[in-house]
């Protein structure tokens, strides 16, 4: 453990750093609240902080700079979530009482809006559509032999998926329907592995492949990415900058990323700690969305590890709050 003028002088080149992305000389901290030493005896601590990790010299003659060590303990010892500034906090509310509509739509703009709010790539993940209650079915005929199924779930997500189907009539397929919507409604869809038959075969298969392909859409995870542009910005190094937009650009690896952070407990990775390499220039914040008690999504933001941790702890922690609120309202 660090002595308190060893913490307050890491904590303070922690600070400076994230503001000014520039290494941090002795002379700078010397004045920082919390140390009021002289910038030899500064150097002198700087020196011992860099033999145990916190700190590097990235050049002779250089300031220093945090390492991901340094930030752990920036992030674990000397930081609190703490509460967005009224203008942030304001917006988050705003957001929120004037979203409406599909699901996709609001997870997409809430993407929008931790980018906006942290500068920092984002990661909204939302529950499948497969643990909500179905509040409709609907199947449309666009031809003899081809019609829409349309799911309408309590979480708000709206699905839809184009059937190949034998050549049927408006009676059949409105029949099929019918039936389809009389036995999921108020069910959901994960529980609706069959459909009893009616005993019109036509009607039956119909039926039968609106609910396959309605069950297949509805396993699928959403993912929203935002500000990927934004992130790379925040590098110099070309490889680096090709490598977070590689991956961010994969959805399995970003919902694994997430998952892994929150399975483990942590709310905070940095670098390496994710375990994703290519992105061992970041660090991911997270938290999860809990609606009654159940965890049905998370949002989280990815920055170089420079990042503002204490304003993106706050800024994740309410609008994962917000979102939970807003789930269970719609539900």
């Amino acid at each position: 453990m660090l002595d308190d003028r060893k913490t307050a002088i890491l904590s303070a080149v922690v600070q400076e750093y994230i503001a000014t992305a520039q290494p941090v000389g002795s002379s700078h901290i010397a004045s920082a609240p919390g140390v009021q030493v002289s910038p030899a005896t500064v150097r002198n601590d700087m020196a011992v902080l860099e033999q145990e990790g916190f700190l590097v010299q990235p050049h002779t003659s250089a300031g220093r700079v945090p390492t991901d060590k340094g930030y752990r303990f920036f992030v674990d010892h000397l930081t609190e979530p703490g509460r967005l500034d009224e203008t942030r906090s304001a917006e988050v509310g705003d957001f929120f009482s004037a979203a409406h509509g599909r699901l996709e739509e609001l997870l997409h703009q809430t993407s929008d809006l931790l980018t906006r709010l942290t500068n920092s790539a984002s990661m909204v993940l939302g529950p499948t559509a497969a643990a909500a209650v179905v509040r409709s079915v609907q199947i449309v005929g666009l031809s003899t032999t081809t019609a829409t199924a349309i799911l309408v779930l309590s979480n708000g997500t709206v699905t839809s998926e184009v059937l190949d189907l034998p050549e049927a009539t408006d009676d059949e397929i409105r029949r099929a329907a019918a039936h389809l919507d009389s036995m999921l409604s108020g069910r959901s869809i994960a529980d609706s592995a069959s459909v009893p038959t009616v005993g019109d075969p036509r009607v039956d298969e119909i039926a039968t492949a609106a609910l396959t392909a309605l069950r297949r859409a509805s396993s699928d995870d959403q993912v929203f990415v935002g500000g990927a542009s934004t992130v790379a910005a925040s590098f110099d190094a070309v490889e680096v900058v090709r490598d977070v937009l590689h991956t961010l650009e994969q959805q399995f690896v970003v919902v694994s990323l997430v998952q892994n952070i929150l399975d483990r407990g942590m709310s905070v990775a940095i670098g390496i700690e994710h375990g994703v390499e290519p992105l061992a220039a970041c660090s991911v914040v997270v938290a999860p969305v809990v609606v009654d008690g159940e965890h049905l999504g998370s949002v989280g933001v990815l920055g170089p590890t420079r990042m503002n941790y204490p304003q993106a702890l706050a800024t994740v922690g309410l609008v994962s709050d917000r979102l939970g609120r807003h789930l269970g309202d719609a539900g």
